[in-house]
């Protein structure tokens, strides 16, 4: 596959999320509410989680955004779910180390999340698409001072 396909392969997946987001809506009993925003561009998301002995049972998303953002989230919580918060965490850390261009190891748990590695060319995006992945790293921190 030419390069020129695979980013349209990329570019359909990122607007296949987008128009059928996976996890949106509330967990009206999650453990963990984390609401971010991206003043830059207006980006919003509430982020729950369902952890129960340190796994994630459940992960799901609402908020308003670029399309960047709100696939990135439901890529994420797709990624998450069923992982224990470290094996999470570190799947946080292979997606930034992706948008900032570095060596990163992404493996097929982590589902469509590289279809996003080409906003890394786009420095002003980056924030679009790490939102939820904040979002997470945010809660997390929050729940170990709890």
């Amino acid at each position: 596959m030419n390069f020129n396909n695979l980013d349209q392969l990329y570019r359909s997946v990122i607007m296949d999320h987008y128009k059928n987001p996976r996890n949106k809506g509330v967990l009206e009993d999650g453990s963990l509410t984390i609401d971010m925003n991206n003043p830059t561009c207006g980006d919003r998301i509430r982020l729950t989680l369902d952890v129960e002995d340190n796994v994630i049972k459940d992960a799901k998303f609402e908020g308003e955004g670029c399309s960047i953002s709100m696939s990135s989230a439901s890529m994420m919580t797709e990624a998450v779910k069923g992982h224990s918060i470290e094996e999470a965490l570190a799947m946080s850390k292979e997606f930034s180390n992706m948008m900032l261009g570095e060596s990163y190891d992404i493996n097929e748990e982590m589902g469509d999340i590289e279809a996003l590695s080409g906003v890394s060319k786009f420095p002003a995006r980056i924030k679009c698409a790490t939102l939820a992945w904040k979002a997470f790293e945010k809660g997390t921190k929050e729940q170990d001072n709890a």
